[in-house]
């Protein structure tokens, strides 16, 4: 495992026990500076109960890792469950912002300069893995639990081969317990291309001992975040937040 993983920095927050949010919705609007910006909404939550995986089967089974195998997991994984030059379509997240979709205010964000290496953070301050730009920790205000939608403006570019079937599946987790699942389709990709989507995210109400316990014990939320092309996993990224800023 990356030892540099465990260094701090700021980012997204989450909902509570496993719970939909809403249809997959996918739509677009043109950004302020020319392009196209496609919003895309969580995949409902289906009824059916993944089997139950850990982190050291799947590791077994190699470069053979599928969707629903990683929703199969029920702890957050101690390490990667591929190698950075398992991005063989050279996707390259160059741009990250998470704002308020209720007031517009933006929360954090982290942009990459052109010809840059990690990404450079904007506003709220953080770091990064430093190697290969896989782990982020995030630092916000206890206000931030108590959200209800938030959305995740990322950037990406992709190299010389096109990409179908591009998904990202998203699990958070406070001390062990899984508290949401988040699944994007970000759709088709052209080759040589830069896209732009924002995620949103619904949070459910959490309850105010849940919310407490948060608060008290800082970077002990994290997530996974599996990266799919076609059903073959090609990137895994990881955080942790905490919610004590400015206390």
């Amino acid at each position: 495992m990356n030892d540099s993983r465990n260094k701090p920095s700021p980012t997204v927050s989450k909902g509570s026990a496993e719970v939909d949010t809403g249809s997959e919705t996918s739509h677009r609007e043109r950004k302020s500076g020319g392009g196209m910006l496609k919003k895309l909404k969580s995949r409902r939550s289906q009824s059916v109960e993944w089997p139950v995986v850990t982190e050291d089967e799947l590791r077994q089974l190699g470069s053979d890792i599928t969707p629903d195998h990683v929703l199969g997991l029920r702890v957050v994984t101690e390490d990667y469950l591929c190698k950075p030059e398992d991005n063989v379509y050279n996707i390259d997240f160059t741009r990250f912002k998470i704002r308020d979709l209720e007031t517009g205010s933006v929360l954090f964000e982290i942009a990459k300069p052109p010809n840059a290496g990690p990404l450079d953070a904007e506003e709220g301050g953080g770091d990064m893995d430093i190697s290969t730009g896989r782990f982020v920790r995030y630092q916000f205000t206890p206000a931030f639990l108590k959200l209800r939608t938030v959305g995740a403006t990322v950037e990406f570019t992709v190299g010389e081969r096109p990409i179908n079937s591009f998904r990202m599946i998203e699990r958070h987790y406070f001390q062990g317990r899984l508290l949401k699942n988040f699944d994007f389709d970000f759709g088709f990709c052209i080759p040589n291309s830069r896209n732009t989507c924002e995620h949103i995210y619904e949070f459910p109400q959490l309850p105010e001992d849940l919310i407490r316990q948060m608060v008290d014990h800082p970077y002990e939320t994290r997530s996974d975040s599996f990266y799919f092309v076609d059903n073959k996993l090609i990137m895994h990224n990881k955080a942790d937040y905490a919610y004590n800023g400015g206390l």
